[in-house]
């Protein structure tokens, strides 16, 4: 049976991320020719691939078989068009997603050496929560992210790596907080006007765990989705409020409160889905973590 490549990588784009929407905008065609194709598919393997519904697309059995063979001869093709192209010539696009706090305060560097040692890949960042990153990546809209663990949304079907241990501080202004070098217990804590993160995010999730296991209820002055805003409104004196140790050196007037009990350490991990293949533009970039 003679069957254009084309409609298999069509399919291949579907299946990944079962979605005809987002496998147009990732092939760069109209949804209507993703919709033909697949179709066309279909009517020459005479089976039903996806089960179709106005809320989400599913591969059948036969689908989920044919995915099995079709994932890895397209990771074949790229790797003979790599091998035809020379060695370290790569090119394609990388596409990330990691929240705004990670990307400036910590990926920006891996950036930088990736795009100095492979310059015609294109960088693609997915700016969102810890959170909302995990379902880009469930969704197939990016190849790997860095984000936050504990992540209450991480199972299974994801790789993951720990690439940075970090712990969360808490920061203010001493030109309006009375800050001396004594710890505070976290009841004296809670007597300040705290800023954190929305609780859409695994830190306020995780801060708010912290507490309440110390039978303690944390409830914020604001709740805002920016790191950065949040640090610029404790310049002011708004409030004190909780940051990533690695942000420490950019925090200009804003000191460290220390404590009688440290916040547990928390990691940065790089997770990739297992159910998708790996690119390799993200092969090449997973392995600046190696030796992490």
């Amino acid at each position: 049976m003679e069957i254009n490549l084309e409609l298999y990588k069509v399919f291949y784009y579907v299946a990944t991320t079962l979605s005809f929407s987002e496998a147009s905008r990732q092939l760069f065609i109209s949804q209507s020719a993703v919709s033909q194709s697949v179709k066309a598919l279909e009517q020459k393997l005479n089976h039903t691939l996806f089960i179709r519904s106005t809320k989400k697309v599913l591969l059948t059995p036969e689908g989920e078989l044919l995915l099995s063979h079709v994932k890895p001869a397209m990771k074949m093709l790229e790797d003979g068009e790599s091998l035809v192209t020379g060695g370290n010539l790569l090119t394609g696009q990388l596409r990330i997603g990691a929240s705004d706090t990670i990307c400036r305060y910590f990926l920006i560097d891996y950036f930088r050496r990736f795009h100095q040692n492979y310059p015609d890949v294109r960088i693609k960042v997915t700016n969102s929560t810890s959170v909302g990153c995990v379902d880009l990546l469930k969704n197939g809209q990016v190849d790997l992210i860095i984000c936050n663990y504990p992540n209450s949304r991480l199972d299974k079907q994801f790789h993951m790596k720990i690439i940075k241990d970090f712990q969360d501080i808490f920061v203010a202004n001493p030109a309006y907080f009375h800050i001396q070098n004594t710890p505070l217990n976290l009841d004296d804590l809670l007597e300040y006007p705290i800023l954190m993160l929305s609780q859409e995010s695994t830190t306020s999730e995780y801060l708010k765990q912290f507490f309440a296991r110390h039978n303690m209820k944390l409830l914020p002055e604001a709740e805002l989705s920016s790191n950065d805003l949040l640090t610029d409104l404790a310049r002011i004196g708004l409030g004190i409020t909780c940051v990533p140790d690695y942000m420490l050196k950019n925090m200009d007037s804003l000191v460290r409160i220390p404590l009688k009990e440290d916040l547990p350490k928390r990691h940065l991990v790089l997770v990739q889905n297992q159910n998708l293949p790996v690119s390799q533009t993200s092969e090449r970039f997973v392995e600046m973590f190696q030796t992490l």
